[in-house]
């Protein structure tokens, strides 16, 4: 964040807690939410974005994002409605275009999912009776 001259790290929280209720609302994947929030960090610590863009960014990285991850992605249609129509279509595919291209279209990354669920996995095969234990949260959906 250093290297941004308009946006900071309250402005990165409020985008980083909108993403999280549009990718609740679009119910998708755990991986889609890490994955959003890596390409996000990614495209600001290489290249400089202005205020009114930070949103654009963030819907973009969210859309590249569904398009990588999720079965079913939601269209850019989609995106342009519950950005309240602050972007165009072009705007947003523009921004999807910079992003690959600044990130040289790398986006098969570590997450910390990925650690979130080994480390459940390894907390449930250690676990002697995994239906008393509150240290290991939903032990079932990643165990099973």
């Amino acid at each position: 964040m250093d290297s941004q001259v308009e946006i900071n790290a309250k402005m990165w929280g409020i985008l980083i807690d909108w993403i999280l209720e549009v990718h609740q609302k679009f119910d998708l994947m755990p991986e889609s939410l890490y994955l959003t929030v890596y390409i996000i960090n990614m495209y600001l610590s290489l290249q400089s974005v202005l205020r009114r863009e930070l949103q654009l960014v963030g819907i973009s990285a969210l859309l590249i994002t569904c398009k990588y991850e999720e079965i079913w992605a939601p269209e850019v249609n989609d995106f342009i409605l519950i950005s309240d129509s602050a972007y165009t279509r072009e705007l947003i595919l523009k921004m999807e275009k910079a992003i690959l291209n600044m990130l040289e279209w790398n986006l098969t990354v570590p997450t910390p999912y990925v650690f979130l669920v080994r480390f459940a996995k390894a907390a449930c095969s250690s676990s002697s009776d995994q239906k008393h234990n509150k240290d290991v949260i939903h032990c079932s959906y990643y165990c099973s």
